[in-house]
């Protein structure tokens, strides 16, 4: 995987970029004047993000993935991860049938459904997920491979299915983990 170099990552223009950005050249990044990395994180091969998006530090973006921030925006909080294949959007069109769908229309033909997803702190999605508007996933949980996320979630909670749900609590070891690794990384960043 080639990764683009950090004044490619300048000349595109984003919001806000963090320290040791890797984001693949294979991957296709759209509105990056309203995009923000934060330091240590990355974009692999085939990804598509757009719109209002947030990403926390050592976040992980893996292959395929699709990260619609449209208006109301999609935030990511620091050390999360969307396994290949995870979409989410931050806004949908009406299936009802009471109105017109697709980005040909105009807007007043549709009633499209737009808001805000938050991705707290640890968050894991599976491969193949999706995750639907509105959607709170909150820290620590983790959802498993090709579930449907409709509804926000309960912190460190372990979600399956479509609809998903709660199946079980999660371990809160990782928090341990992490001080000792955030302390052992900025100590060696140090020498």
């Amino acid at each position: 995987m080639a990764y683009l170099s950090q004044q490619a990552l300048e000349a595109m223009g984003f919001k806000k970029i963090g320290n040791n950005i890797r984001i693949s050249d294979k991957a296709n990044i759209y509105d990056c004047d309203e995009i923000e990395l934060g330091d240590n994180s990355r974009i692999d091969d085939f990804c598509v993000v757009s719109g209002r998006v947030k990403i926390g530090r050592f976040c992980h973006i893996t292959p395929m993935c699709l990260v619609a921030g449209g208006k109301p925006g999609i935030k990511m909080d620091d050390f999360c991860t969307l396994a290949y294949g995870v979409k989410v959007f931050s806004q949908t069109d009406d299936y009802s049938g009471e109105t017109l769908t697709n980005s040909n229309v105009p807007e007043k033909f549709k009633q499209e459904v737009f808001s805000r997803v938050t991705l707290g702190k640890h968050v894991i999605v599976g491969a193949g997920s999706a995750v639907m508007p509105g959607v709170d996933i909150a820290e620590g949980c983790s959802v498993g491979a090709m579930s449907l996320v409709n509804k926000s979630t309960e912190a460190w909670g372990i979600y399956v299915g479509s609809p998903a749900r709660k199946i079980k609590n999660r371990k809160k070891d990782m928090l341990d983990l992490e001080r000792q690794f955030l302390q052992e990384f900025y100590q060696s960043d140090q020498l």
